[in-house]
């Protein structure tokens, strides 16, 4: 079908920094290749200097892979000729410091109750774990933890552009739910609160926790700044001078009504995705990136191969059905390849093909 030599794709000028806001989203449907997308944009973004992160919050991790180098879970630079920066989010780990980097995680919830331990307090924790009025009211705790780990990268000095590559559509939007989650969270730790508040009062001595309330409330002003900082994240998302949030599909039918279900979902959120990559596209190398094809490159045989003419078939019905899903938006094409795209000539190619310009 399509084979590409690997030596020869130094004949395709690789590109040099990238036509994109500081902060690059890659979502959809698992499998698409968001991970190829985003270490493509990013190292291409790291060849003109810009320093660079591209991290993965997707559980099943592959970019170590694509990179071809030892990826950590805290951001490290991963190239010594490019300031390109990267970082695989383990969410087990980062659950593990707390979600929201302070005693204020939901573990600790129970001490805006009275304490563990006492009393109503117990209850109060129990009721988030057994069903009770706060259950059910925060999304997965590995989205909450990858959500902070991502809000101390955004301000990170260190980098001028930061790239995503998000975990599969749904986690993605429990994601950008987290805010009305909080808001929800919150509201019903007050009220409980407020109404336990004189039994609490009395029975703080008894149980010889004097400190009890000075602990709540200093939780309550952590969660309230973590809301606060969660709100400032969404509202970079819905800047597009800020963010570009990229739809990644394959020309299949199940892919394009994903994608369709993601973009409905974005704009309900208020948060533009301007960009739709095409992957895996049954083209020519040629008809995609403006630069001479490397020798010894084979695309695909529409005309000798059955296989490519029925896939190709395939593909135009899917594409043919994503027309409103592209209308208004900046296409951009990504011809299949033979190869995994793993390490920096073959990542090359596919940012040569992400360039705008070039589709």
């Amino acid at each position: 079908m399509t084979d590409i030599d690997v030596e020869a794709v130094d004949e395709i000028d690789a590109p040099a920094g990238i036509d994109a806001p500081e902060y690059v989203l890659y979502g959809g449907k698992g499998g698409v290749g968001k991970t190829t997308m985003a270490a493509a944009t990013a190292m291409a973004s790291a060849r003109d200097g810009t320093p660079t992160l591209v991290v993965s919050t997707d559980p099943a991790h592959s970019l170590s892979d694509t990179l071809e180098t030892e990826v950590p879970a805290e951001p490290a630079r991963v190239r010594d000729d490019m300031p390109l920066y990267a970082a695989e989010i383990d969410p087990e780990a980062a659950v593990g410091d707390g979600l929201f980097g302070t005693d204020a995680d939901l573990g600790g919830l129970g001490n805006l109750l009275g304490g563990p331990g006492a009393g109503p307090g117990a209850e109060g924790a129990d009721a988030l774990d057994d069903g009770g009025p706060l259950a059910g009211s925060m999304p997965g705790s590995d989205e909450a933890a990858a959500m902070r780990l991502l809000l101390e990268y955004m301000d990170d000095e260190r980098f001028e552009r930061v790239v995503i590559d998000t975990a599969p559509t749904g986690h993605t939007l429990r994601l950008l739910e987290l805010p009305e989650a909080m808001d929800s969270m919150l509201g019903k730790i007050l009220m409980l609160k407020e109404r336990l508040s004189g039994m609490m009062d009395g029975l703080g001595g008894l149980f010889g926790d004097e400190n009890a309330d000075v602990d709540a409330d200093a939780e309550m002003r952590d969660l309230e700044a973590m809301r606060e900082k969660i709100e400032r994240l969404r509202d970079v998302l819905r800047d597009p001078e800020k963010t570009d949030f990229r739809v990644v599909l394959v020309p299949e039918e199940l892919s394009v009504v994903e994608s369709e279900r993601l973009l409905d979902r974005l704009d309900s959120f208020g948060i533009p995705a301007g960009t739709v990559v095409v992957n895996r596209v049954l083209q020519d190398l040629a008809d995609v990136v403006d630069a001479d094809v490397p020798e010894g490159y084979v695309g695909p045989n529409h005309e000798d191969c059955e296989f490519c003419a029925r896939r190709w078939d395939v593909q135009q019905e899917a594409l043919a059905r994503s027309q409103d899903l592209f209308r208004g938006r900046d296409v951009r094409r990504v011809p299949l390849l033979a190869e995994e795209v793993r390490g920096e000539d073959l990542l090359a190619v596919v940012g040569a093909c992400l360039e705008p310009e070039r589709v």
